[in-house]
């Protein structure tokens, strides 16, 4: 589910089934036993045996220069905890609660599919149809590729309808926001490339927050309102999560309420976030006893419990991989042995975020944080949070470790060049390796049984190309989707 953000590492080139959180102190001893063992037992996603030590949620905080987050576990179908940590602006001090609001950024998109969803359960829309039927002050335009297939709402929600535009920077707090069919035509003041269909539909898996932006068009134009009402009123509200809005900007009289977005050394941005106009894919604030509140509400739906969320046919739709990706009608999903998980991450401008669900048992997590790089923090909660509450078949097995001697560490340690801009640093400290990706963390580098350097990270790995007199010449990195094949530095 977690995806590595190559875009910063390369930037330089009422449905209410958990009710308010309660607080530590009205937490059973049992549960408070189960938060502790959280709190001090975070593990990388990759572990490496006889090198992985656990850490504590301080640590990582410290480390990783995040300021804040906040976390609720869902367990038994109902938010057994809610807890914040750290602040919620490094200026102020203001401590994280389970009630403070983080910008949910691409989580938004499960969120908003399940309104469109329920636009089709009503007749309003179909799946397969031809989204152009829909639209009226811009249209999806047409070329060989649509001329094929046309795009449709299945494909937008799947990202399998061959749109271009992965995401959005957002917009500084006070700047011109473009309109929706501006966005989508990238005229200004859009800061975005037009979303154009560029491979035809229905041929395989794409991202595009372009796609969702489209949907964001067409629930408008369908039912005659403004976005954030309907999802207000179709979603938000029938499904508990009060606290949420996709109001953007956000509303004067909430802002008391929300987290800062920060950098990656944890200094608040100038006008304290972002602006997104493109609402559907991007614009959630919300926090994470709200996101479960989503996620139980599924979880209980494909029980059987409730028809209320969506038909139950639809509902098994959402939830099947859809055009051969990764992507439901909505949410991510993974199958894994006995493991099958529904969710989504989330990376607006100084925010990072991670839902996962179960969708066989009543399980799953949230953490959201107020940090340009917290993807390693929440990870690594969620890990702890899988590891304490016994998910099945969640983790990695442990890798087997190869023993480098020092010779041969050093002849790794240097730099590397990622594109004509910028580079990866490796540097040693004692027998341990580590890599420094621009506007990330640094992270431990490990040598495996197998020749290759993992990290802590599942999707960042390398492997070594030796010179013939035993240097090397190169790392050909597999970060996230992307291999890039480093060339040593002199």
């Amino acid at each position: 589910m977690y995806a590595f953000r190559l875009s910063h590492l390369l930037a330089v080139a009422c449905l209410v089934l958990g009710g308010p959180a309660a607080r530590a102190e009205e937490y059973s001893p049992e549960v408070q036993q189960r938060i502790a063992a959280v709190e001090q037992g975070l593990i990388p996603a990759v572990r490496v045996k006889g090198h992985t030590k656990p850490r504590s949620i301080a640590q990582r905080m410290a480390g990783d220069h995040v300021p804040g987050l906040s976390v609720a576990v869902i367990n038994n179908g109902a938010i057994e905890w809610a807890k914040g940590y750290g602040v919620a602006d490094a200026d102020t001090k203001s401590p994280v609660t389970p009630e403070t609001l983080f910008q949910a950024a691409s989580i938004s998109k499960p969120v908003t599919a399940l309104a469109a969803l329920k636009l089709v359960d009503q007749g309003r829309l179909d799946l397969d149809t031809d989204v152009n039927k829909y639209l009226r002050s811009w249209h999806v335009p047409e070329n060989d590729f649509t001329r094929e297939h046309a795009v449709d709402l299945r494909g937008l929600l799947s990202h399998t309808a061959g749109l271009t535009v992965h995401g959005f920077p957002g917009y500084a707090v006070g700047e011109p926001l473009p309109t929706v069919p501006q966005i989508l035509d990238g005229a200004k003041p859009a800061n975005t490339a037009a979303v154009r269909v560029d491979k035809t539909p229905g041929h395989g898996f794409r991202y595009s927050g372009g796609g969702t932006t489209i949907v964001q068009l067409i629930i408008t134009e369908v039912t005659g309102r403004d976005f954030a009402d309907v999802m207000r009123d179709t979603v938000l509200q029938p499904l508990g999560m009060t606290k949420s809005t996709y109001a953007q900007p956000l509303p004067a009289d909430r802002v008391a309420e929300a987290a800062s977005a920060h950098d990656g050394k944890g200094q608040p941005i100038n006008g304290r976030w972002h602006v997104y106009p493109e609402q559907g894919p991007a614009g959630l604030w919300t926090t994470p006893s709200d996101l479960a509140r989503y996620a139980m509400a599924v979880q209980q739906a494909q029980r059987g419990e409730t028809d209320q969320v969506l038909s139950p046919k639809l509902l098994g739709e959402m939830l099947t991989p859809q055009g051969g990706g990764p992507v439901g009608l909505g949410p991510f999903l993974t199958e894994k042995r006995s493991l099958r998980t529904f969710g989504h991450g989330g990376q607006n401008l100084g925010f990072s975020c991670q839902l996962i669900a179960l969708v066989d048992r009543g399980q799953g997590a949230v953490v959201m944080t107020n940090s340009d790089v917290g993807q390693r923090t929440l990870q690594e909660i969620i890990n702890a949070i899988a590891v304490v509450y016994e998910w099945p078949d969640y983790l990695t097995p442990e890798r087997e470790a190869a023993s480098f001697d020092t010779g041969q560490l050093d002849k790794v340690v240097g730099s590397y060049a990622l594109n004509v801009a910028s580079v990866a640093t490796i540097s040693r400290r004692d027998d341990q390796l580590f890599v420094k990706f621009p506007r990330q963390p640094e992270m431990e580098l490990y040598a495996t049984a197998a020749a290759e350097l993992v990290s802590e990270q599942p999707d960042v790995h390398g492997r070594c190309e030796w010179n013939t007199d035993g240097s090397v010449a190169a790392i050909v990195f597999q970060l996230g989707d992307r291999k890039i094949r480093a060339k040593r530095v002199p």
